[in-house]
Formats: C-alpha cells, structure tokens, sequence
C-alpha cells in the first residue's frame, strides 16, 4: 500500500512571474485587472488589483480561482445548466464565467489562476499570458 505521492508546488518565484506577465499584458491592453493566484488546495499565493481594476472584481477573479483549483479545470467547463445551481450553492464560490484556469505542469495540478475587470476575452487573455510564463500546461 502507498501512503506518500510525490507533487509539485507553485513556488512563490513562479507566482511572481505570472502576476508579473499578467500585469505586462493587462497594460498592452490597456485594462487594469484583478488577478488572483492560488495553490491547488485553494490557499492564496498572491495577488494584485491593478490601479484602476474594479475593486468588485476582485470577487469575482477569487471566484473563478476558485473554481478551477476545484474543478481542475476552467470555469466555462462547467454545465451552463448547472452554473446558477453551484453559484447559490456555494455562495459565490463557484462561477462559470471566462478567466479562471487551473495551473497544470506536467499534468500536475498545482494551482489556479483568476483574472477579472476586462470582458471574458481579455480576462482570458492576461491569465494566458500569465500561464505560458512559467510554461504552465496549455
């Protein structure tokens, strides 16, 4: 019987270069954002609301951050039936909405990503850029 499993860790160094990269491409955009990095047990790694970011959508990036160190998976991946149901559910914990992806190296969960204040699109588009700086799993 085994009672260990080797895993992997977001370090603080890997969370520093997405909020970096995710800043950099908020600011080519020109859409300040609220973007929050969690561990794959959904403990907070860092964090940042742009000047200018919504502050409300600071909930709302914590929330698709959420979900996807849930699901593992992003948030648009659960059933548009379903969304409404797990939102009241959970209170606001889990969303269907674009901008939450799970952090995945190697195939190995290691966290979550969550990006709101622009439209879905760009929301998508700085968790992205935030992936593919620390050659997280597309």
């Amino acid at each position: 019987m085994t009672y260990f499993v080797p895993t992997s860790q977001l370090t603080h160094s890997g969370t520093m270069a997405m909020l970096t990269a995710a800043i950099a491409k908020a600011e080519e955009i020109g859409v300040p954002q609220c973007i929050v990095i969690l561990d794959a047990s959904g403990e907070l790694l860092g964090e940042v609301r742009m000047t200018g970011g919504r502050f409300l959508a600071r909930k709302s990036a914590m929330a698709k951050a959420l979900t996807a160190a849930s699901v593992g998976a992003p948030g648009t991946k659960l059933p548009e039936a379903m969304r409404t149901a797990f939102a009241l559910a959970t209170e606001g914990t889990l969303t269907g909405l674009p901008g939450g992806f799970p952090i995945r190296i190697n195939g190995d969960l290691v966290g979550a990503i969550g990006v709101g204040s622009g439209t879905g699109d760009q929301d998508i588009e700085v968790a992205q850029a935030a992936l593919a700086a620390i050659g997280a799993d597309s």
